[in-house]
């Protein structure tokens, strides 16, 4: 398959909510696999259509669950149940998030330890994919933000919030007009 740019913050694609898949392409059995091999050669956890400019209702993750053991597979329309998030006491070892749309930024981001989605894959047979702590808690909670056109760093608190605006805004994106960026060569374009 292939590797695709990936979006990057500012991007209109990342903060637009994903429609819907209705009827399973070849299209869509190619954006899935093409979405593997993009999270793969950026080293993510987890990758939305969106984020590689697909505004459908997908993703894909890879990552350790509550008990260190390696997850990967994805989803199509999710639909996120969470346990509680607590905002007290937020350690920013513990809850630090990154994100492929924000690269080399990470910043301590409140979410629940206990998470489900469900979905169905590309047969249509319904998918449920839940965790208890881990990075796949946390990386089903932030691909269902991406899908519903949410940014982990609209989730931060005030300070981390000012604190990610400056790091971004110092990255220089925007003024150098970079709206993406391929995993494969790590060089950014202008769109």
């Amino acid at each position: 398959m292939a590797v695709r740019p990936i979006t990057i913050i500012g991007h209109k694609a990342l903060h637009q909510p994903t429609k819907k898949v209705r009827e399973v392409t070849d299209d869509i059995r190619t954006l899935v696999a093409d979405m593997f091999d993009t999270n793969e050669a950026a080293n993510g956890a987890g990758l939305a259509a969106n984020q590689v400019g697909a505004r459908w209702r997908i993703f894909v993750y890879d990552c350790e669950d509550g008990a260190e053991v390696r997850q990967r597979g994805y989803i199509i329309n999710p639909v996120l149940e969470k346990g509680l998030v607590r905002t007290a006491d937020l350690d920013p070892d513990d809850g630090s998030e990154g994100c492929l749309s924000i690269p080399g930024e990470h910043f301590p981001t409140a979410r629940a330890d206990w998470a489900r989605v469900t979905g169905t894959d590309l047969d249509g047979n319904e998918v449920v994919v839940e965790a208890e702590g881990g990075t796949l808690a946390r990386c089903l909670q932030h691909e269902t933000d991406h899908l519903d056109g949410k940014l982990y760093v609209e989730r931060l608190t005030p300070t981390y919030r000012a604190k990610s605006r400056e790091a971004i805004k110092q990255r220089g994106w925007e003024a150098a007009r970079i709206t993406k960026w391929d995993p494969s060569t790590q060089e950014a374009e202008d769109v």
